[in-house]
C-alpha cells in the first residue's frame, strides 16, 4: 500500500484545466454494429459543440449531391488527419434544395474535407443558425453564400 500525499489544490486545477480543453468543439465517434432486423447501417457519430451539447450525425461522403435536395439540414464538411482525427472545414445551414450546395462543396472538397456530417434534427432555420454557431461560430447560410 502507497501512502502517497495528494496536493487537493494541484488536483483541482488539473481537472479545471482538463474541462477547458475538453470544451472545444471535438468528434465523439459512435460504434455501429450490424443493421437492426436487417436494415443498412448507417455510419454516425457525435459531435460536441462549444456548449457542450451533443449533436449526432450521419456520416456520408464528400460526393453525397442529394444530400439536401428533399429536407433541411446543418451540414458539416469534415477532414481526418493520419491518426482518423476529424476536423471541421466548413459548416454550413442549408434549406430543402440548397441551391448554393454544389459549390460549397467543391470549395469543401479544395480545403481538405472527404466526409459529410448531416444533422438534420432542428426544425426551424434559426434553430439550424444556432446549431451552426456552436460548432463552428459564424455561419454563412444558403441566403448569403460563401464556405
Amino acid at each position: 500500500m502507497s501512502n502517497r500525499s495528494i496536493s487537493w489544490a494541484a488536483a483541482l486545477r488539473e481537472l479545471k484545466s482538463d474541462r477547458v480543453a475538453r470544451s472545444a468543439i471535438r468528434e465523439e465517434r459512435l460504434r455501429t454494429s450490424t443493421g437492426l432486423r436487417g436494415a443498412p447501417v448507417l455510419a454516425m457519430s457525435a459531435w460536441r459543440g462549444h456548449s457542450g451539447r451533443r449533436y449526432v450525425v450521419v456520416v456520408q461522403p464528400l460526393d453525397t449531391v442529394d444530400l439536401v435536395a428533399e429536407d433541411p439540414a446543418v451540414v458539416l464538411a469534415v477532414g481526418r488527419d493520419e491518426q482518423g482525427q476529424a476536423s471541421i472545414a466548413a459548416v454550413r445551414v442549408c434549406p430543402a434544395g440548397d441551391p448554393g450546395f454544389l459549390g460549397w462543396l467543391a470549395a469543401c472538397a479544395t480545403r481538405g474535407a472527404g466526409e459529410l456530417h448531416s444533422y438534420r434534427l432542428a426544425e426551424s432555420g434559426p434553430e439550424r443558425a444556432a446549431i451552426a454557431a456552436d460548432l463552428g461560430g459564424p455561419i454563412p447560410t444558403a441566403d448569403v453564400g460563401g464556405v
